[in-house]
């Protein structure tokens, strides 16, 4: 029964939250690809040589894996702890109904299984039938000629299995943690409540717009007057980038709905005003959100041009014969920058999945009072194009001044085609956040009309 039941709420998730299934297949398909690359450069037409240095470079490459792992790994946990927040209700009904909780874990557990393996499964045939794609990546970093060629490598399935599975129990053991741990009446009541925004009039308000412009004129100023420095001290700089990008956020969102609302002609137009307290009831846990999405999406593009830009100069520059050894460093970089921009467009569709959950109650008022299905769809789809639009707009504001650093540095490597690598990139990024953004909108959209009516 337990099982039947798991497999009936697999499929009814399936229907409902697409963009979760979407993220793991995508999370598989990534680490299988990059822990076969060693694979798709050996069945391409190499020299004895190349092939000496690129079965040395895969171990390299396999050390760089585990810290895609952990990207992965933190990602699934966000997404069970969104199922879970999203089906709390349904667990704790199954508790009132008779169930006992290591029933209700044992489903969750079945569930999440049943679902890890059929996105492993997918994102696994998809790193196959993307092989020919990955391995033209790996061909143009280490300068070998290129062949589409479908590659299986059963050595990086293997492995891809085992780290997702490790990332599943230990995603599991959290999900299953939070069941456990949480009262019957905290899983049964929806906490719909609004948020509370201190430090956001005033005085206050003024401190962060100045900390803000400080925070960020640091990270920028750096970056363009003393590369070097920002170089070595990236990681700093990059939580230096997230505080300023957290007062920045906080900032827009106190002010801009103050403005708005002083141009009463267009404040009271349809679900505006509907739609800007929607915007401000979790603006106090959006903004650092955003902040983060900001500056993962901002790493994303900037290491994919960087690794792209600088195995052009290690294979053809100055560097030609030393800076071979360098290379898997390019590649990861390309592999690092997909990853966050994965992770960072999933944690974007998930948070506005979330919010989705505790706005039904608002959508079916508004439908009981008779409010056209138009109206609240534009409502929707402009709550969510705001969450994703301000953090993919201030990402690109990030990297005017990478890219600038790294056009730089291309210069000085004798680099060519950095402009080709950066409009690529930035097009490709724009291109996986609008599928994003159109899977959640379609998602959310089924969700609150199924809620409404």
């Amino acid at each position: 029964m337990l099982v039947k039941l798991a497999y009936g709420n697999v499929r009814r998730s399936a229907r409902d939250f697409s963009v979760y299934f979407m993220t793991l297949a995508f999370a598989a398909c990534l680490l299988y690809s990059f822990l076969a690359s060693t694979d798709y450069l050996l069945a391409l037409d190499l020299t004895p040589d190349q092939r000496e240095a690129f079965a040395k470079a895969g171990g390299v490459l396999q050390a760089f894996a585990i810290f895609i792992d952990v990207i992965f790994c933190f990602l699934l946990a966000y997404a069970n702890m969104f199922l879970l927040r999203r089906r709390k209700r349904e667990f704790g009904t199954y508790l009132l109904l008779g169930m006992a909780r290591n029933q209700v874990a044992l489903v969750l557990i079945a569930e999440i299984a049943v679902t890890a393996a059929a996105s492993l499964a997918c994102g696994l045939i998809l790193g196959w039938m993307l092989s020919p794609l990955f391995s033209l990546i790996a061909a143009f970093v280490f300068g070998a000629a290129w062949t589409p060629v479908l590659v299986v490598s059963s050595q990086a399935a293997w492995q891809c299995v085992c780290s997702f599975a490790v990332i599943s129990v230990l995603a599991t053991v959290l999900s299953v943690r939070g069941i456990w741990k949480r009262p019957l009446v905290d899983l049964v009541r929806l906490a719909a409540v609004p948020e509370r925004r201190p430090l956001s009039r005033g005085g206050a308000l003024r401190a962060q717009k100045v900390a803000a412009a400080l925070l960020l004129a640091i990270v920028w100023g750096t970056c363009l007057l003393n590369p070097g420095y920002f170089i070595v001290f990236i990681i700093p700089l990059g939580f230096v980038a997230l505080f300023g990008s957290y007062f920045l956020m906080r900032v827009v969102s106190s002010s801009l709905p103050r403005r708005l609302r002083a141009h009463t002609d267009r404040y009271w137009t349809g679900l505006v005003p509907f739609t800007v307290r929607q915007l401000e009831a979790r603006a106090e846990t959006g903004c650092m959100a955003a902040a983060a999405e900001c500056v993962l999406l901002a790493a994303s593009m900037c290491m994919t041009v960087a690794g792209l830009a600088f195995s052009v100069g290690l294979r053809t520059g100055e560097f030609a014969g030393a800076g071979q050894v360098l290379l898997p460093i390019a590649y990861a970089c390309i592999f690092y920058g997909a990853a966050f921009l994965v992770a960072a467009a999933a944690v974007l569709a998930l948070q506005q999945l979330s919010k989705a959950v505790d706005a039904k109650a608002s959508y079916r008022a508004l439908a009981v009072i008779g409010t056209p299905e138009e109206l609240l769809r534009s409502s929707l789809f402009a709550e969510i194009g705001v969450c994703f639009g301000v953090p993919a707009a201030l990402a690109l504001v990030h990297c005017i001044f990478g890219f600038l650093l790294i056009g730089v540095l291309s210069i000085m490597f004798g680099v060519e085609g950095v402009v080709v690598f950066m409009s690529a990139t930035v097009a490709l990024a724009l291109c996986v956040l609008g599928i994003y953004y159109l899977v959640t909108v379609r998602a959310c959209g089924r969700y609150i009309r199924y809620q409404a009516l």
